[in-house]
């Protein structure tokens, strides 16, 4: 059997606002609960787990999308007034990166309600 990563856990103040504002983003749906935990299943069948913790360090999760459905996201993240960067530092605000740096893909990054580091990209030859 190939390995495959099956879920992973997102630690949150809230798991059903930030699971919520994800599935939102992404044009998902949360899932009932499996335990304590609040998941979000993606496209290949991995799922976020949120959890309730209340202290943790913010981390980075990259989605990778079709043209369509950045263009979506990003529809739904201007719409809803949430900031979002063209750069991981979160400098160059309202703007995503694009270009030959990229390989061609597109992208923008945005923090979630617990300060995560959220990216949405499209397909191209690098890895963020």
């Amino acid at each position: 059997m190939a390995v495959e990563l099956n879920h992973t856990v997102i630690p949150a103040l809230d798991p059903q606002a930030s699971a919520q504002f994800l599935a939102g983003i992404l044009g998902l749906s949360v899932d009932p609960p499996v335990a304590h935990f609040t998941p979000v299943t993606l496209a290949n069948q991995v799922s976020l787990d949120y959890d309730q913790l209340d202290d943790f360090e913010p981390h980075h999760y990259a989605f990778m999308v079709s043209e369509e459905e950045f263009d979506a996201a990003l529809a739904r993240i201007q719409d809803g007034g949430i900031t979002h960067y063209a750069d991981p530092a979160c400098q160059e605000d309202g703007q995503i990166y694009r270009g030959e740096r990229t390989e061609g893909r597109r992208g923008t990054y945005f923090r979630d309600p617990d300060g995560h580091l959220m990216e949405i990209l499209t397909p191209g030859g690098a890895r963020s």
